[in-house]
């Protein structure tokens, strides 16, 4: 997986990025991180990559020459074209089901925005997917770049060093993730609970399966209208829910 962020800050992108699993992912070379600076691409002398808007009105837009230059520095290297994805609160909302998509890709190249936006010219000429990573508003686009190269490049084979835990995940079947427990076995009064020591694998797989569905009917029911359940377990939802008073 190809990774490069077109960003004012390319420190921002390299900080946040090489450190952790990403980091050991980069330096293993299953992930290739190339955060390109715009302002080494703009033809004002000052380095300036922003001015005022057309038509008037707060702030400052990004301008198009250096963000299309600083595109095209990258597509001379590559033998493709790239998705483009422009992170932008307009766009359709990132979730788990686009990381998996995202990470059959050769190469995406991401476009953070600043200011009031950049112009509209631009963005119809190079980027393919406008996307979001929730409803507020940023700074600018290299947070919502990091997370998404984050949670893209868990699914690219080797990164996590354990196919389990992607496959785990919360959201990989549509699905909060069940509760964890670690040692020691009591804490604070607080008792593991006994089916996580009965070594019954069977046993564990169910309860941990129901703790999921339980979780996301409490914290997220809006995940479950499109969630991989059976009738069967949508019933138990229902009955739990009743049981417990919550509905």
């Amino acid at each position: 997986m190809n990774c490069y962020v077109l960003t004012l800050f390319p420190d921002m992108i390299t900080g946040g990025l090489n450190t952790s699993i990403t980091g050991r992912a980069i330096e293993e070379g299953l992930i290739r991180l190339d955060a390109v600076n715009i302002r080494d691409y703009t033809l004002n002398k000052h380095g300036k990559t922003d001015d005022y808007p057309y038509g008037g009105g707060a702030g400052m837009v990004m301008q198009a020459q250096p963000v299309y230059d600083a595109y095209r520095s990258v597509r001379s290297r590559i033998d493709y074209d790239p998705r483009v994805i422009y992170l932008t609160p307009q766009g359709r909302v990132f979730n788990q089901t686009m990381a998996r998509e995202l990470a059959l890709e050769k190469g995406i190249v991401f476009l953070c925005g600043h200011y009031e936006g950049v112009d509209e010219r631009v963005l119809d000429e190079i980027v393919t997917d406008h996307v979001s990573i929730g409803d507020f508003v940023l700074t600018g686009g290299e947070l919502p770049a990091m997370c998404m190269i984050d949670a893209i490049s868990r699914m690219i084979p080797g990164v996590l060093h354990n196919n389990e835990s992607a496959e785990d995940d919360s959201l990989s079947d549509g699905l909060l993730e069940f509760p964890q427990y670690s040692r020691p076995e009591v804490w604070n009064g607080r008792q593991v609970p006994k089916i996580l020591l009965s070594g019954d694998h069977a046993k564990v797989d169910a309860w941990r399966r129901e703790q999921s569905l339980i979780r996301t009917a409490l914290r997220r029911p809006d995940l479950l209208e499109h969630a991989v359940i059976s009738p069967r377990e949508r019933e138990f939802i229902r009955k739990y829910l009743a049981d417990s008073g919550e509905v």
